[in-house]
Order: C-alpha cells, then structure tokens, then sequence
C-alpha cells in the first residue's frame, strides 16, 4: 500500500479512524464522556488506530500532531452533541 503524501487525506484518514473508534464503541465513548474518563477508556481502540494512522502516511504526518487533533475534534464533537442532549 502507498504512503499517503498529502496533509488533506492525512487529516482525512485521522477523522475517519476516530470516528470509527467512535461508532464501534459508543458504550464506552458515553460512558467516558459522562465519567471524564474518555482518554483512559478508549486508550487501546486510540492506540491500535494510531498505529495503523502511522503505517499508512508520510513519516512527516507521523512526527505531526494530525492524529491527535482527530482525536480531540472527534471525541470532543461527540462529547458537545451528549452534553446538548442531555
């Protein structure tokens, strides 16, 4: 598979991978943002979905921050629409 090269489908793949790890865990992502406890409940989906980020970009998006501003723009829409729906 090709390194992905370009900042724009970096910072797609991020987004998409976390909003994966979003949908396939939405017990633990409620339970996480009511608890405050997101980053410790999710660390190993975070973590497995970091290392798959890292294979598939440029070695420039894996010294960046891209994957973390995913993580904090995906958990922190999730954690805004549960706190407007309560």
């Amino acid at each position: 598979m090709e390194l992905i090269h370009d900042e724009v489908k970096a910072r797609r793949l991020a987004r998409v991978m976390m909003d994966n790890v979003e949908q396939y865990n939405p017990a633990l992502v409620k339970k996480g943002i009511e608890e405050g406890t997101i980053f410790e409940l999710l660390h190993d989906q975070i973590e497995e979905a970091r290392t798959e980020f890292n294979a598939r970009v440029a070695p420039e998006f894996v010294a960046s921050n891209l994957f973390d501003y995913a993580i904090v723009d995906v958990l922190i829409k999730r954690a805004y629409k549960h706190e407007g729906a309560r």
